[in-house]
């Protein structure tokens, strides 16, 4: 059960991260749900080095950290996807 919460956080996390950058991301929603993913691991990582990761109430703080650590990975993720999806079609049109 807890793969699957983790999926849905993923996938929250990445589509607010591409709601927030501006213009259109060219990625998947695998690799969408895969940064959002990653990025709640980075956040939490980030939020227990900073010693802000357990406290009362919401963790906005961590909160906040995740959606960093996904809006970094998918803007990343999008670069990366657009040169090699660039590179893939340049070389089956020759």
């Amino acid at each position: 059960m807890n793969w699957l919460w983790a999926l849905i956080v993923g996938l929250i996390l990445g589509l607010i991260a591409k709601a927030i950058i501006p213009g259109k991301q060219q990625i998947p929603l695998w690799l969408t749900v895969l940064c959002g993913l990653i990025g709640s691991v980075l956040g939490n990582w980030a939020a227990t080095g900073l010693g802000v990761n357990e406290t009362r109430g919401i963790d906005w703080i961590r909160h906040i950290l995740q959606l960093i650590g996904a809006i970094v990975l998918v803007v990343i993720a999008g670069r990366i996807w657009i040169t090699v999806r660039g590179n893939r079609s340049r070389h089956t049109r020759t």
